[in-house]
């Protein structure tokens, strides 16, 4: 593929692992709000890589999730980081916390990393090029209907004003799919829709740097993502997510689109 090489960006955010292995770090929390932690992992992570694609890209510039360094020029290139995706189970010991890095090209993301150090798991993709974990392709289920489907949901625990609307929403997936999950991390939740290991996956106000990878991912596995509303994602902005095996996209919009006041 064409600038940046995927292989290369993979062994960068390999390099991570050291840092986030260290758990007298994880124990430096700081509250940002409500259920929102930051660790000194998560900003040891970020200027680890930060620095490390400047000296890859120095033109292209870099969104990350911490310290406020989210504000891009939308029409240029730029890197979309969540150092840590999952902070909370990183802090509680979980296991289940990613790394989630993307390349947007100023219009689309074209190239998508989602790793796991806990699990040694590396979900990625370039755009045209499918979606892999580690060496092995990957693909989304063939499930047709929610009735047989597994199905992640997003609680988006910083808001919880939108609990009444997301508790009625989940409510009706449970009734009508196979079953639901809560992982807490919205990067692997989008990977695991990817490679099977569920059928969807909904959240309210997910940040660009939560689903950018994911997107790609999931595309390039033969899954499908928007908004609630079925538009195409805008990567500069918070969304509200659905993802699936793209067989299941209009079952989970009908439900997604339930409110209290309907």
């Amino acid at each position: 593929m064409s600038f940046p090489e995927i292989k290369t960006v993979i062994e960068l955010v390999h390099k991570t692992r050291p840092l986030i292995m260290n758990t007298e770090n994880s124990r430096h929390v700081t509250v940002k709000g409500p259920a929102d932690f930051v660790t000194m992992v998560d900003t040891n992570v970020q200027n680890f890589l930060k620095e490390a694609l400047y000296d890859l890209a120095p033109q292209v510039q870099f969104m990350g999730e911490e310290n406020h360094m989210n504000q891009i020029n939308p029409r240029k290139p730029s890197w979309i980081l969540d150092p840590i995706d999952g902070t909370t189970n990183l802090i509680y010991g979980y296991h289940h916390s990613a790394v989630s890095l993307a390349y947007y090209d100023g219009s689309q993301v074209t190239m998508g990393v989602i790793y796991n150090p806990f699990t040694e798991e590396t979900f990625y993709a370039a755009k045209g090029s499918g979606a892999f974990l580690n060496d092995t392709a990957i693909h989304v289920t063939d499930h047709p209907l929610l009735s047989q489907s597994l199905i992640s949901i997003g609680t988006s625990p910083y808001d919880k004003e939108l609990a009444p609307d997301n508790f009625r929403i989940f409510l009706g997936l449970f009734q009508n799919s196979l079953d639901i999950r809560r992982s807490g991390s919205a990067a692997l939740d989008l990977a695991y829709v990817a490679c099977g290991r569920l059928d969807g996956y909904i959240e309210k106000n997910l940040k660009p740097w939560d689903f950018a990878a994911g997107a790609v991912i999931l595309e390039e596995a033969g899954g499908r993502i928007t908004d609630y509303q079925n538009n195409p994602l805008n990567f500069c902005k918070n969304q509200d997510i659905i993802a699936s095996n793209r067989h299941i996209h209009r079952e989970l919009q009908v439900y997604t689109n339930i409110s209290v006041d309907k």
